[in-house]
């Protein structure tokens, strides 16, 4: 039976996966050890997802392993590699603040655990369609460098700027910029995924994702902005805005809308590709708009601060230009804008000050 393996399995990415490629007719077998846990505490815990999963997906095998170690991962691989038609590699440590506190653990579970992954794969199953979920940190802070023009909710790109209609592609430089630790170990991490297939042949991609959100979110304050976000308006949590006036931009994408991706993607492959993967024009707030929005459909007051020191890297304007991914597959379409995300994640979610998961 043709199977998906997937790497943090349980995480917003990996549980969307798990789910869409199942309704595909795939098996699919998880990899997911809830170090999200380990990064941001019990709030963040993805054990509810696993426990979902198992119960609700037919034929599920979940295996509760770390991908840093290789002899599990060949064994794991090698069990199913007749089978494995495709490995989305989601697993990571996806925060700025938590990775400049432990680099050693940072980087090898984003660059190392990469490696283990892709070489597995390619001497296990090396036809089989490799999709990477990078992230727009690789280029650094090198979009703040852009023009920007200050309007009343939001930070803006000059217009007569090539960017300012569609955002920023892939032509953008990930050097010359400062990143963040974090940062640093995906650009590691992409670079490999690039490598492997542009010196292998393997099929692989790297979808450098803008704000990747949905309902399935485990969020905590160090990552899972909109979730995060819609949680604290629900339930009164404390909230802290941190610099840009709170007017820094994000192009939010919807979990189902970037998996609905990689099926396009794992239809028709290429080799060593790099997307730009957001919510592009489509799809994109500021935070101030953003609390707007969760305000107005939660009918509830924010409880938040402002603090004047922005995060090390952050950027003040991030619109992705997914226009290369749109012209290789021009049968993908948006299902989610950034109004109907955060009905999305309102309507889905059951938030508590107990165990902060989605139900």
């Amino acid at each position: 039976m043709k199977t998906v393996l997937i790497t943090g399995s349980a995480g917003l990415i990996g549980s969307e996966a798990v789910r869409f490629f199942t309704a595909k007719g795939f098996k699919a077998v998880g990899i997911d050890n809830n170090m999200r846990k380990v990064f941001f505490g019990e709030e963040a815990s993805t054990e509810w997802s696993e426990k979902r999963l198992e119960s609700e997906v037919p034929g599920y095998e979940h295996y509760s392993e770390d991908i840093r170690d290789a002899p599990a991962m060949e064994r794991i691989v090698k069990k199913y590699a007749d089978d494995i038609e495709l490995v989305i590699h989601t697993a990571a440590q996806p925060s700025h603040d938590w990775a400049a506190k432990d680099p050693f653990t940072d980087f090898t579970v984003n660059a190392n655990g990469t490696l283990t992954m892709l070489e597995t794969t390619r001497r296990y199953c090396p036809d089989a369609v490799f999709i990477f979920t990078s992230t727009n940190k690789v280029y650094g802070d090198m979009p703040n460098t852009l023009p920007l023009i200050e309007q009343e909710t939001r930070w803006e790109v000059d217009p007569s700027h090539p960017f300012a209609e569609h955002g920023i592609d892939e032509s953008m430089s990930i050097d010359h910029s400062k990143h963040s630790l974090f940062g640093a170990s995906k650009v590691a991490a992409d670079v490999m995924v690039q490598e492997y297939g542009r010196y292998f042949g393997m099929k692989t991609a790297c979808f450098r994702g803008g704000c990747l959100t949905g309902p399935g979110h485990s969020p905590t304050k160090l990552h899972g902005f909109l979730a995060y976000l819609m949680k604290c308006t629900m339930t009164g949590e404390p909230y802290t805005i941190l610099g840009y006036k709170g007017k820094q931009v994000r192009d939010n994408i919807h979990s189902y809308d970037l998996v609905n991706a990689f099926w396009e993607f794992y239809k028709h492959p290429r080799s060593g590709e790099v997307y730009n993967m957001g919510g592009s024009r489509h799809s994109n707030c500021s935070m101030v708009e953003a609390i707007g929005m969760c305000e107005r459909i939660t009918g509830k007051k924010l409880n938040y601060t402002y603090q004047d020191t922005n995060r090390i890297g952050d950027h003040i304007w991030y619109v992705s230009d997914v226009r290369k991914f749109r012209s290789h597959y021009p049968g993908w379409e948006y299902k989610y804008d950034i109004k109907g995300i955060l009905e999305d994640i309102y309507s889905r979610a059951s938030y508590s000050n107990v165990d902060g998961n989605c139900a």
